[in-house]
C-alpha cells in the first residue's frame, strides 16, 4: 500500500495540455498542494511506482501510454487514488475508468474550486481510512474487513477493491440490514451531494458485486432497493 506524505498532500498531474497542465499545476501550487507534473503517460507510471502520491490526477487521452492503461498497470503494485480527467464523455469511458480502479472521474472543461473540492474529498477519504476509528461490526460471515490494507479476504482470496469501494462495503456492512439512501452514501462516502446524472456511486457498487462474485463471496450481496437505495443482505433475503 502507498504510504500517505505527512505535511502538503502530493499530487502527481499527468496532463499533455500545456496550458491545462500549467494552470492545474499553478493552481494546486497555490492551494497548499505539492504538485508534479509531466506530460505523457509512460513517464507518469513511472513516476508514480517511484514516488509516493496522494492523489494522481491523470488525462485519459495520453501520447505513448493512454491514461487507461497507465491506471492498469499502476494497479497491479499501488492503491493510490486516482482521478481520471478527459473531455471523453460517454459512459462506456466513465465505465472503463471505474472497472480498472479510478477512484473519481472528472469531465472537461472543469473549474480549479471543483479540482480541489475533489481532491480534498478524497484525501479527506483516505484519511478516515486509515485509523480503525471504531469497532467493526460483525463481519460478513466469513467475510473480513482490513482498515489497514482497505481490503476483504474471503479465505485467502482478496477483493482488490479500490478505497472508494473498501469504504463503500464498509460503510454497507456497519449498517447491517438497515437501507442506505443514495444520498447518504455520496455524502458519507464519496464526500460529496448526490445528483441525479452521476453514476459513480452505481459504478462502485457494480464493481463491488463483481469483485464478490469473483473471490467466491455469496452468502451476502449489495442489494438494490429501488426508490430507496442499497443494503447489504443475504442473498436470498427479500427486501
Amino acid at each position: 500500500m502507498t504510504p500517505i506524505s505527512v505535511g502538503h498532500p502530493r499530487i502527481l498531474s499527468i496532463e499533455d495540455d500545456l496550458v491545462l497542465g500549467a494552470y492545474v499545476h499553478e493552481h494546486l501550487g497555490r492551494c497548499g498542494f505539492q504538485v508534479t507534473w509531466c506530460q505523457n503517460g509512460q513517464e507518469g507510471l513511472a513516476i508514480a511506482r517511484r514516488q509516493a502520491f496522494d492523489v494522481v490526477l491523470m488525462d485519459i487521452l495520453l501520447p505513448g501510454l493512454d491514461g487507461l492503461a497507465v491506471l492498469t498497470q499502476l494497479r497491479q503494485s499501488h492503491s493510490t487514488p486516482v482521478v481520471l480527467m478527459s473531455a471523453l464523455g460517454a459512459e462506456a469511458d466513465r465505465i472503463s475508468g471505474f472497472r480498472l480502479g479510478a477512484d473519481d472521474y472528472l469531465p472537461k472543461p472543469f473549474s480549479m474550486a471543483e479540482l480541489r473540492v475533489r481532491i480534498e474529498a478524497i484525501l479527506r477519504r483516505v484519511a478516515l481510512d486509515r485509523p480503525a476509528l471504531a469497532p467493526l461490526a460483525p463481519a460478513m460471515d466469513s467475510l473480513r474487513f482490513d482498515d489497514e490494507l482497505c481490503e476483504i479476504f474471503f479465505g485467502e482470496h482478496a477483493a482488490g477493491l479500490t478505497r472508494s469501494e473498501y469504504r463503500l462495503l464498509d460503510t454497507l456492512n456497519r449498517n447491517g440490514d438497515e437501507v442506505l439512501s443514495k444520498a447518504f452514501l455520496y455524502q458519507q462516502v464519496l464526500q460529496r451531494g448526490y445528483a441525479p446524472h452521476d453514476r459513480s456511486l452505481d459504478m462502485h457498487i457494480s464493481q463491488i458485486r463483481r469483485k464478490l462474485k469473483a473471490i467466491g463471496y455469496t452468502e451476502r450481496e449489495v442489494r438494490t432497493v429501488w426508490g430507496k437505495g442499497y443494503v447489504l443482505s443475504a442473498a436470498d433475503e427479500m427486501v
